[in-house]
């Protein structure tokens, strides 16, 4: 074997050597770049998942946000119209010229009646005039929507007559009432 032939041997065998190198390498690049396509799909995958499910979670926490928002807003809306119905029931029944002012008032008069001896009558000012005929010592006024106080003179026991009480506890049954007819319930 000449030097010339033992040199294409050699050069042969190289070349035939660095293709199956380069056909290996082509092929491990391959299984590589189809492993990370995998993985990248798996994480890709799993990524679009998991912001599905956190989206599907945060709409869920909106909507309930919102909904409970709403709620506060019609409570409050409620109780402003609750409080506004109940000023304006205060300031009716605190007017001189409400309709059956009198009869309210006789009918006091006529539970206190057995009461007389020794009392002292404190009007509400608004009434003191269609009290004074009541045969009652008349006193100082006292704050109130209407009626009177009776007290005996050394003020160790009184008698509470006013519109006040009377109208809080009628409030307080009728209130079931009010809300049906102001809300529809």
């Amino acid at each position: 074997m000449t030097l010339d032939a033992l040199a294409a041997e050699i050069a042969s065998q190289a070349e035939a050597e660095a293709r199956s190198i380069v056909e290996e390498a082509k092929e491990e690049a391959s299984r590589i770049e189809d492993k990370a396509r995998g993985e990248a799909d798996e994480a890709s995958t799993a990524a679009t998942s998991k912001a599905e499910r956190e989206s599907a979670q945060i709409s869920v926490e909106v909507v309930a946000s919102a909904r409970q928002a709403n709620q506060k807003r019609a409570l409050i809306a409620r109780r402003e119209e609750l409080d506004a119905t109940w000023e304006s029931v205060k300031e009716e029944v605190s007017s001189p010229k409400m309709k059956g002012r009198k009869g309210i008032l006789d009918s006091l008069l006529k539970e206190a009646s057995g009461s007389k001896t020794g009392m002292v009558m404190r009007p509400v000012s608004t009434d003191r005039a269609a009290l004074s005929k009541s045969g009652f010592t008349m006193g100082e006024d006292i704050d109130g929507l209407g009626g009177f106080v009776l007290e005996t003179k050394d003020g160790s026991t009184v008698l509470d007559y006013r519109f006040d009480f009377r109208l809080e506890e009628a409030w307080k049954k009728s209130l079931g009432e009010v809300n049906s007819i102001l809300f529809g319930e």
